[in-house]
């Protein structure tokens, strides 16, 4: 027995539509009471159908008309009608599944430990591509950098997409470990926050240092799209990055807590990334018990509980509201300026599309927003078995071949001076 009217709301399926329906084909009435009434199989079909035909729609582009004219032209998937998997229903599922089913593509990593000002250390991870046809010469071979997301690393099969879209079309791959999670010692009582981007601007003078003549883009999923963005608003013109791709972005970071403060989205979510979070912090104990009370970590039972205890702790901040405003990039995006093209779904649990700055994004010449429908945090999956490349690896793909094949279009589309 399922109630109706909930499930119909996480479809997200206008409740007129199954009830017109229901009603003339299986003479059965749905009442806007929220009463409870066994669905049959029929009817559990009729409820697929109209989610695919309901679902399956374009994204909503958000951007200056010379940026979106160029994208249209260079990076057609963003005019493409986005279907989600049939049997991946709404916004939770499509990001619990996205992490149990999504295929692997082997790469194979060189990894590089540089030393950071602090005395700590990052771990890179290199994809070199030397076999490049497309570009042979690696000192001018254009470089991918990628941040994951709050919990991720080298080996998340959306890092392993990202890549393979990447090599695939003749770039360098890094990847940018956070400290702590890429399997490196920690060496200073410090790991990692989205409003802090002295790690990041390390990488990138590290990398432009290795290959001065390479164009570098950066690519940041979820907590690593955070980054980027606050790190672009920060360096502005002096980033020594090219263009920018973020992927399920929280843009506000008090929303998105608040969303992840639901119950079903704790259950889900919240509770599972805590707990990696201060297993994350427990593994290096003996490092970060000098500048916070691990113990009292460990009791977390929400990111926010962590944030207030462990994050806004460790960086200095008077709270945790403060570190969630530092760290949200949303009211940033004027400070940037290189193209950025930003990926978000309107049912994403971690980022609820109420904080997405549509209304900013329209003003701005180098920043476009592209929503679709479904995606969920992350998923974006497509087809009956979505385990191979979806909808966001595809995105990536075309738009940093886009960026690196048609830089002067690029600039002037978003009205960048050339050098």
């Amino acid at each position: 027995v399922f109630s109706i009217q909930s499930f119909l709301r996480q479809l997200q399926i206008p409740l007129s539509i199954i009830h017109y329906t229901l009603k003339h084909t299986c003479d059965i009435s749905i009442s806007h009471t929220g009463c409870s009434y066994p669905l049959t199989l029929t009817q559990l079909v009729f409820l697929a159908f109209f989610h695919v035909t309901y679902a399956n729609s374009t994204p909503v582009l958000v951007c200056s008309n010379a940026f979106r004219t160029f994208l249209q032209k260079h990076c057609p998937v963003v005019a493409e009608r986005y279907c989600p998997t049939p049997w991946c229903w709404g916004g939770r599922l499509q990001t619990l599944v996205q992490a149990f089913i999504k295929s692997r593509p082997s790469v194979s990593y060189r990894n590089e430990l540089i030393r950071t000002a602090d005395g700590g250390q990052i771990s890179l991870d290199w994809v070199d591509n030397g076999a490049s046809a497309a570009y042979p010469e690696s000192s001018t071979r254009p470089t991918v950098l990628i941040l994951p997301g709050l919990t991720g690393n080298s080996q998340q099969p959306y890092v392993l997409h990202a890549i393979s879209q990447a090599t695939r079309r003749g770039y360098r791959c890094v990847v940018f470990n956070n400290r702590g999670f890429g399997g490196e010692e920690l060496l200073t009582p410090l790991t990692f926050c989205a409003a802090n981007t002295s790690d990041l601007e390390r990488v990138v003078l590290h990398v432009k240092e290795l290959f001065p003549q390479a164009p570098l883009l950066g690519a940041g999923v979820s907590l690593g799209g955070m980054l980027l963005l606050n790190y672009l608003a920060r360096k502005g013109s002096e980033s020594g990055l090219v263009a920018g791709i973020t992927l399920s972005v929280a843009w506000n970071t008090v929303e998105s807590t608040a969303s992840l403060e639901q119950p079903i989205n704790w259950l889900l979510f919240n509770r599972h990334l805590t707990v990696n979070l201060c297993q994350a912090v427990n593994r290096h104990r003996k490092m970060l018990e000098k500048v916070v009370d691990i113990d009292y970590v460990m009791k977390a039972r929400s990111i926010h509980e962590f944030d207030e205890r462990y994050t806004s702790v460790l960086f200095g901040y008077k709270s945790c509201l403060d570190y969630y405003y530092d760290a949200s990039p949303d009211y940033k995006l004027p400070r940037t300026a290189v193209p950025i093209l930003c990926l978000n779904a309107a049912d994403d649990p971690f980022s609820p599309k109420h904080a997405f700055p549509l209304a900013l994004a329209k003003h701005l010449p180098n920043v476009a927003l592209l929503v679709t429908a479904h995606g969920g945090h992350i998923g974006f999956l497509e087809g009956i078995f979505p385990r191979g490349e979806g909808y966001m690896d595809r995105l990536i793909g075309q738009y940093i071949e886009a960026v690196f094949e048609h830089p002067g279009d690029l600039k002037r589309a978003c009205s960048i001076k050339q050098e």
